[in-house]
């Protein structure tokens, strides 16, 4: 019998998520087919009863639902219940689990350029739901310093608070950031500024940037952003969102598989999609 598989979101019609996995079934000959679904806000609680009632194996979560789905699951990995969030929920034998891989999926897109991140001071820009998934998981994994600059210096201070993984960190402003920028050797751009249509966007000034550092964008449309752009200008490294999108992607799969997919294939997958 065909399993199925889904993603959650509102809007929905966007997501590349399908085109991914539905390939991969394939390339695997695993018997399954994955569907998108409209779901609003104010019908989530329905949508996750009747998802359940028809057996689904496992689904991706995508906005609004991410936080709101918590209170209709059976049970939360410990790092997704730290976070506060859940993108991926596998039916464990009629249980809903659900997982947080966004900030997983960052990281192994991370030690693509780093064989550590142990030994690199780290500025994320942004305190949303995704700088939460990525600081969460970066402090867990034993990052140096990580520090926070945002628009709200207040919302930033929660992140920091409710991280129950300790990690040097500090709440700085922008010109600040601006000013110390040769401190960091990776710098994660989190925040929508940039993504299409409103590509001529910058959240700030790369004047001191270090030619060494690297700077990440989890943007992937465009694949290249203006601060990408303006980073590689500068001689400095540059990865866009695709790896964490492809990765987080790849983690959803192993957990209703069991089988980790080729990363390069997922990833053409999406280049195609995308036109390029």
């Amino acid at each position: 019998m065909k399993k199925l598989f889904a993603v959650i979101g509102d809007p929905i019609a966007h997501s590349m998520s399908p085109a991914m996995h539905n390939d991969l079934f394939q390339a695997y000959g695993i018997d399954a087919h994955y569907q998108p679904m409209h779901v609003k806000r104010d019908s989530l609680k329905e949508a996750v009863i009747g998802l359940k009632a028809i057996g689904i194996a496992g689904f991706n979560v995508t906005v609004p639902h991410k936080e709101t789905i918590i209170p209709l699951l059976d049970k939360l990995d410990p790092l997704a219940e730290a976070i506060g969030a859940v993108n991926t929920v596998v039916n464990e034998e009629g249980k809903f689990v659900g997982y947080n891989t966004d900030g997983s999926g960052y990281l192994q897109g991370l030690l693509t350029q780093f064989s550590t991140i142990k030994e690199i001071n780290i500025l994320i820009i942004g305190a949303g739901g995704a700088a939460r998934a990525i600081y969460f998981t970066l402090a867990q994994a034993g990052a140096k310093q990580l520090d926070i600059c945002n628009r709200t210096a207040q919302k930033a201070e929660v992140l920091i608070n409710d991280c129950p993984f300790h990690v040097p960190s500090a709440v700085i402003g922008k010109e600040e950031a601006e000013e110390n920028l040769a401190d960091y050797q990776l710098l994660i751009q989190t925040t929508p500024i940039g993504m299409a249509p409103d590509i001529e966007s910058i959240p700030f000034s790369l004047h001191n940037l270090k030619t060494d550092a690297l700077v990440s964008d989890i943007i992937y449309n465009p694949l290249e952003t203006k601060i990408l752009r303006e980073a590689r200008n500068k001689g400095a490294k540059i990865q866009n969102g695709l790896d964490m999108f492809v990765y987080q992607g790849a983690l959803a799969f192993e957990k209703w598989t069991g089988i980790f997919p080729n990363i390069e294939r997922m990833k053409n997958i999406v280049l195609n999609q995308l036109g390029g």
